[in-house]
């Protein structure tokens, strides 16, 4: 019976140091365009400036940014403090409007969103020159995005670019 106990406070702990950096499965769990495949890839997402051409209006991000905060039960309720980023990215085929697809993601932590976005760029980079399936990609990145991190960005400085 301790060792069962042990074990549940260990993973406890965990879900607490990453509560604020994931976000909710259960108002986000992840969301893709139908419209991206991997046999279309190549004429959707690998195509400069794709992203433009479907990411939704500050207008209605930040709307929902305001209701998702509250929703998510944040203590700071300023939405500067967080940015309104799609869970599967636009550039691997995330649902560009969903709400399960959206979240407040917090910009002061260690797991902020410029670490998502290096993310982002090598699932990106990866998926269009055919080294990783969309698929791998985007359940990787809707699972536990935290985790695709330390599996795919490499250690040390990398040089990031938009995909846009």
């Amino acid at each position: 019976m301790k060792k069962i106990f042990a074990f549940a406070c260990a993973g406890f702990a965990f879900v607490l140091a990453h509560a604020s950096d994931l976000p909710n499965p259960k108002f986000t769990p992840g969301d893709l365009n139908p419209e991206v495949t991997q046999e279309n890839i190549q004429l959707t997402v690998c195509v400069k400036g794709y992203t433009k051409t479907i990411r939704p209006p500050a207008s209605y991000t930040n709307k929902l940014k305001k209701v998702q905060i509250s929703q998510y039960g944040y203590d700071d309720t300023n939405p500067k403090e967080y940015e309104e980023d799609h869970l599967v990215a636009l550039s691997i085929g995330g649902a560009p409007r969903s709400e399960k697809n959206l979240w407040p993601q917090p910009r002061k932590s260690e797991w902020s969103a410029e670490k998502k976005d290096q993310l982002e760029f090598v699932l990106y980079k990866k998926v269009c020159a055919n080294e990783l399936p969309l698929k791998v990609a985007q359940e990787a990145m809707a699972t536990d995005w935290i985790a695709a991190y330390k599996n795919y960005v490499p250690t040390g400085k990398m040089k990031f670019k938009s995909v846009d």
